[in-house]
């Protein structure tokens, strides 16, 4: 196994080290099975976006039911992202990541042989409990790359969020639109399979390690406090975001987080360690992750219902799922296309200013987004800009993250910066649920956003972006972790 610190000694003394042929071959490997990984996972939560309108009639429920369809995949994923993250320092993150893509193919078999609400709820769970692959990908090559690819690398496997989502949505809506929805998640399980005989064939196991005892009085209360709170932001709509579930939910919500934090502070191998959390280049970093997110859920939630609405209200455009699709798909290439322009930027000039650089993209394509919506090549002009900042900008973070925290905490670091970002799409689903139903027309016997709702939501998102932009300032251009900085100590050729 080529390992950075089997790298760095090689270059500096490589009469004693020497790298085989087939070391080489699974370095080169590694990274399109990790993609993929990524790919397959970040398309698994676009699956049921093109049936979230005729779910109550295919499940035989009611629309409330439903959509647990959907809130089920969003509370596993950020529930037990961090904890994957974690047990993949413990255990081994390539382990990690095959349990992780189990759950997806179970998930996958669940959903695919069902048709009652129920366990389609189940099994989308389970594929919720996948997401925590991509941060581990990112760990793994951390890990194991050597330090020259490490940053593009890491850009290549952060695009993969948006690109499976980007390319998933026209794929899912043309397979609904032809064939039984059934066939959707039979396509999810095989993909799964195909990733998990990538990871096995391509992927080492991590040389960096953390054992110990796992937290799981940790990891209940984070559970219970995430699940408090995304109840609160995914189910105020229905339920009212002034009655008293939902402001009841979002107070014990506060309360555990709280409790929770005070007893990680006192825990010898806590699951999140806050003391490192609360480094000024991870917490920044997360802050600015959670609004980043929160753009990104916004241009997928605004553009399509844009796209989709009847021409008769003067500004939709009348377009079927699958175009709207296909419009949101350049997005995602545009992340990957990028990938080599992101490591640069970080090459050159830091994380942080690759960060800075995205956001203020994502910026510019949200103020283009409120003044140029009349025509279908604008919107793909703007979702393919706010699409490239994204890209730009989350591959920035996982660079920022891991250069401020010990080589060991790299699964739970990344696994906890997903799960910012996941924080900020509900967040996104929330307020753009509350714009568009909050300013509405009636359209014969439907009631339709105005114009003027889709324009604030641009509106927001590029406010959403420049909030980001103010906390990325505050961000230090270079961050060392203590255990890295001990380490360089000892033998500064061993470390990144």
């Amino acid at each position: 196994m080529c390992t950075v610190h089997t790298i760095a000694r090689y270059i500096h003394r490589p009469e004693e080290v020497a790298v085989s042929a087939d070391e080489a071959r699974a370095t080169r490997l590694m990274l399109p099975a990790l993609a993929c990984a990524g790919i397959v996972v970040s398309l698994m939560q676009t699956l049921v976006v093109p049936l979230v309108h005729t779910l109550p009639t295919l499940l035989d429920t009611s629309p409330s039911a439903a959509s647990w369809v959907v809130t089920s995949t969003l509370l596993t994923a950020a529930v037990v992202t961090p904890i994957s993250g974690r047990l993949g320092d413990m255990i081994g993150k390539r382990r990690m990541i095959l349990v992780s893509m189990g759950f997806l193919i179970a998930g996958s078999v669940v959903c695919a042989l069902s048709s009652s609400v129920v366990p389609v709820v189940v099994g989308r769970s389970l594929q919720g409990a996948a997401t925590g692959a991509i941060a581990l990908g990112i760990s793994i090559l951390r890990d194991e790359l050597p330090p020259e690819k490490v940053a593009s690398a890491i850009s290549v496997m952060s695009s993969t969020m948006g690109v499976g989502g980007a390319i998933g949505l026209p794929l899912a809506a043309w397979t609904a639109q032809n064939y039984s929805w059934h066939a959707l998640f039979w396509a999810a399980a095989a993909l799964g399979c195909l990733v998990v005989a990538a990871v096995v064939l391509a992927v080492p196991e991590s040389s960096v390690r953390r054992p110990g005892r796992f937290d799981l009085p940790g990891a209940i209360g984070l559970a219970v406090a995430l699940v408090l709170l995304l109840l609160a932001l995914t189910q105020g709509a229905g339920w009212g975001w002034t009655s008293a579930l939902t402001l009841g939910l979002a107070a014990a919500s506060l309360v555990v987080f709280v409790i929770w934090g005070i007893v990680e502070l006192r825990t010898p191998q806590p699951l999140v360690d806050l003391r490192v959390s609360a480094s000024r280049t991870v917490l920044l970093t997360n802050a600015a992750s959670v609004l980043v997110g929160f753009a990104m859920y916004a241009t997928a939630l605004t553009i399509p219902q844009l796209l989709q609405a009847p021409p008769e209200t003067g500004y939709g455009l009348g377009q079927s799922m699958v175009t709207a699709g296909l419009v949101m798909a350049p997005s995602g290439i545009v992340m990957m296309l990028l990938s080599p322009v992101s490591a640069r930027i970080t090459g050159l000039r830091g994380p942080r200013t690759t960060l800075v650089v995205g956001i203020v993209v994502i910026a510019a394509g949200y103020l283009v987004g409120a003044v140029a919506m009349q025509h279908i090549w604008q919107l793909v002009v703007v979702s393919t800009v706010i699409g490239a900042g994204i890209g730009i900008a989350y591959a920035a973070m996982p660079a920022l993250i891991m250069s401020a925290v010990p080589l060991h905490e790299t699964g739970a670091a990344n696994g906890l910066n997903s799960l910012m970002r996941l924080v900020g799409t509900s967040l996104a689903a929330a307020v753009m649920t509350v714009v568009l139903t909050g300013a509405t027309m009636q359209l014969g016997t439907t009631e339709v956003p105005t114009e003027g709702a889709f324009v604030a939501t641009f509106l927001i998102g590029g406010a959403a972006a420049l909030l980001a932009l103010v906390v990325a300032f505050f961000i230090p251009r270079r961050a060392v972790s203590r255990d890295a900085a001990a380490d360089k100590t000892r033998e500064p050729s061993a470390v990144r």
